[in-house]
């Protein structure tokens, strides 16, 4: 039981660090934060992802590419260029490191205004950090799995970060519905998204790119939504005033 608790809340800490710190902020610049609130991010985003953190500067220039390229050649994740979502993510993790490695031009308009520490994410996006990681995991599930099939659910915790953000650059590419016309392939993966903490909305989101809200049916419930809502309310970030809610063109992020 212990083992199924802690996979689940990996998947949601994990998630949410993804979806709310390198997703709305780094990468679209929903909502601003002081640079010590950043940095109490990075660590959050290092402790919860573990050995799939992945760096939220490089995150957001990836991510922007996506949204400038969707669906074509120069999309980092796209299906469609990809046999199956284990070579997309392959793929996907080849450009990370291009761009972490500095192998890869980068156009200026993908690397504006993006969360930096670079000694952090050296450490954390090193090789020391990942085995250390996976050396936690593998003696948390020593200590307390009682079955054996319980030890498959290490392979996904391992690349935590990378099974996120295959669900949706995959799935949401090929499968769901869409609530907007689009001249790209987004669909909204699921009605109700219990699964992906409002990050299903990929139709909605490639839309609105810059919403704080995900959702846009009154049953499309976006969880982090509210959570956004309250870390205004309180001053840990700062929301724009008109929250960005308007449409956007699909080259823009």
């Amino acid at each position: 039981m212990f083992i199924l608790i802690f996979f689940v809340g990996i998947w949601y800490t994990s998630l949410f660090c993804q979806t709310f710190f390198q997703h709305r902020y780094a990468a679209h610049g929903a909502f601003k934060m002081s640079k010590s609130t950043e940095k109490v991010f990075f660590i959050l985003s290092w402790i919860t992802q573990g050995s799939s953190y992945m760096s939220p500067k490089a995150y957001a220039i990836m991510h922007r590419m996506h949204h400038a390229f969707t669906d074509t050649e120069l999309d980092p994740h796209s299906p469609s260029y990809s046999k199956n979502v284990f070579a997309m993510m392959w793929r996907t993790r080849n450009i990370y490191r291009d761009i972490m490695n500095g192998n890869m031009v980068i156009e200026d308009r993908f690397t504006k205004n993006l969360p930096e520490w670079n000694s952090f994410d050296k450490f954390a996006d090193g090789t020391i950090s990942r085995v250390l990681w996976v050396l936690i995991y593998i003696f948390i599930f020593a200590m307390f799995a009682t079955s054996p099939w319980q030890y498959l659910l290490l392979l996904p915790i391992f690349a935590m970060g990378a099974v996120h953000g295959a669900i949706i650059n995959w799935f949401a590419h090929k499968y769901g519905y869409t609530s907007y016309k689009m001249k790209n392939t987004s669909h909204n993966l699921i009605s109700v998204d219990f699964l992906m903490l409002g990050e299903s909305y990929h139709n909605n989101h490639h839309k609105f790119p810059s919403a704080i809200n995900f959702g846009r049916k009154w049953y499309e419930l976006d969880p982090i939504y509210p959570v956004i809502r309250l870390l205004g309310w309180t001053g840990i970030i700062k929301l724009p005033n008109l929250a960005t809610q308007q449409p956007q063109g699909e080259n823009d992020f």
